[in-house]
């Protein structure tokens, strides 16, 4: 165990107090750098931008954004998209589509009659006697698109009564006609009248180009 120091006696502390008198106490030392005013306050306002610049670009995120995305957000609000009448673009519409077609609708009394008494000529006829039921609508197709490019207006398509009234072409001629491609080139139809082949035929008006 160390031992410890001796405690001083009466006559060391008045000697230690005389000595102490004659000692005077060193000035401080000042730096050799004092700044004035306007640079202390430069130097605040420096620390303070870089702090809140600093500060911005940890800001949590809100609702999804950043302070920076809403800034970007804003900036791109103001800008005014340009329209076609400003680029001097002409915005022609679009086609309809077939499917927007309405499928041909039965002939008018009317004009069943005038085809009937051929006071509106038939200008075209198809037979389609002797074809099986995929040459047949192929032939229909065929037939129809091509009377429509040679600008006529109405057409006989016979397509025979079958066995018992109960042929396949014939039950299938309405369901054809309302094809997407077919609604886009007829416009009505019609049982033809009896001297035409009655309901082994049909009278199809077309429509114009």
């Amino acid at each position: 165990m160390a031992r410890r120091p001796p405690r001083p006696s009466e006559d060391d502390r008045r000697l230690w107090k005389r000595v102490a008198r004659t000692v005077t106490p060193q000035a401080p030392v000042k730096s050799a750098y004092v700044a004035n005013d306007a640079t202390e306050a430069a130097l605040q306002e420096a620390a303070r931008a870089e702090l809140a610049e600093l500060m911005g670009e940890v800001t949590p995120v809100t609702k999804g954004k950043t302070r920076a995305s809403k800034r970007s957000s804003a900036k791109t609000a103001s800008v005014a998209m340009p329209t076609a009448a400003s680029v001097g673009l002409s915005i022609k519409p679009v086609a309809k589509h077939p499917a927007d077609k309405p499928p041909p609708e039965e002939l008018e009394p009317r004009r069943k009659r005038r085809l009937s008494r051929e006071r509106d000529p038939i200008e075209a006829r198809l037979d389609l006697h002797g074809f099986g039921r995929f040459e047949a609508e192929d032939q229909l197709r065929a037939f129809l698109m091509t009377s429509q490019a040679r600008g006529l207006k109405a057409v006989l398509v016979i397509t025979g009564q079958g066995r018992r009234g109960g042929g396949v072409i014939r039950a299938s001629i309405q369901e054809w006609l309302a094809s997407p491609y077919l609604r886009l080139i007829v416009s009505g139809y019609s049982v033809a009248h009896q001297k035409h082949g009655g309901d082994g035929a049909f009278y199809i008006t077309l429509r114009q180009r």
